[in-house]
């Protein structure tokens, strides 16, 4: 099928294009700037030039496609206010990608990150928070995911909070950053806080699964680890930068800050049954091995 792709320049979106292309299928996807579209282009994708601030390009996009992956979320959310922003844009672009989608009966595929349980592995049944810093990206999803009773094969893949390659990416590439900014490999909270990851290629994966065969208004978890310590993440980012590891405060990660110090361990093995999706990449530990001083 024809695939119209947001965000593939991204960790994510580079691994999604690179799988879908490797099933058979071509692929169009948004670009912002001449760099984007070298970079897409020496991916084998077909451009679009845009921003997902451009409805009207997104609209004809999806209309000329067989099949639709929203992955497109702005990175400028160092603020409240940027991450506000980011996801303002992306339920806007979502809605105009499913809109564009009614009565079709092709596939769309948009994501969010995986829901945290007090006290076990949040599963693919449970709910996204409807509060809290990206409560806004839950509204958009579950907009979305309506839609499958106005004819579209939507499908919701759940990110966990580091999605990696190369040792960078998400929440501990996130804690990597600040670590060279600070001098200290630090973790918010007690440490013992526990988040799951996914290698990025593994995540493409399950993309395409979804895009091909998952039905109408399903969700699904992209978790391969269901939780590492935080502060194990720490230790290894700070042995690869020879850095001290050290508690820190919290409001060091800005806006994630009610996040990182939150345990949320995920569980995606019912994914994995249904889809018969198996992840088989480095682990997050493994990854980070990749870190460069």
């Amino acid at each position: 099928m024809h695939v119209f792709v947001t965000g593939g320049t991204g960790t994510i979106g580079t691994a999604v294009i690179a799988e879908l292309r490797s099933a058979g299928h071509t692929v169009t996807a948004l670009a912002r700037s001449d760099r984007s579209v070298e970079a897409l282009a020496a991916q084998g994708a077909e451009t679009v030039r845009g921003s997902i601030a451009d409805l009207d390009v997104l609209r004809a996009a999806a209309d000329a496609a067989d099949g639709v992956v929203s992955l497109a979320f702005a990175n400028d959310f160092g603020t409240a206010e940027g991450l506000e922003q980011a996801i303002a844009e992306e339920s806007a672009a979502v809605h105009t990608l499913g809109e564009a989608l009614v009565d079709t009966g092709k596939p769309l595929v948009v994501v969010s990150g995986t829901p945290w349980v007090p006290g076990r592995l949040a599963l693919e049944t449970d709910p996204l928070p409807l509060d809290g810093p990206v409560a806004g990206r839950a509204r958009t999803v579950l907009a979305a995911l309506d839609l499958a009773d106005r004819g579209v094969r939507v499908s919701a893949v759940r990110l966990p909070r580091t999605v990696h390659a190369d040792g960078a990416g998400g929440f501990a590439g996130i804690l990597t950053e600040t670590a060279r900014a600070s001098g200290t490999a630090g973790y918010p909270g007690t440490g013992d806080q526990r988040w799951p990851a996914v290698h990025a290629r593994d995540a493409a994966a399950l993309f395409r699964l979804a895009l091909e065969d998952a039905p109408a208004g399903s969700t699904w978890h992209a978790v391969a680890d269901e939780g590492d310590r935080v502060r194990d993440l720490a230790e290894v980012i700070g042995r690869r930068l020879g850095l001290p590891v050290a508690a820190v405060p919290d409001d060091t990660f800005g806006p994630f800050a009610p996040i990182f110090a939150t345990d949320q361990p995920a569980s995606g093995a019912a994914t994995q049954r249904a889809l018969g999706w198996q992840p088989t990449h480095p682990s997050l530990l493994a990854d980070l091995e990749n870190v460069t001083p």
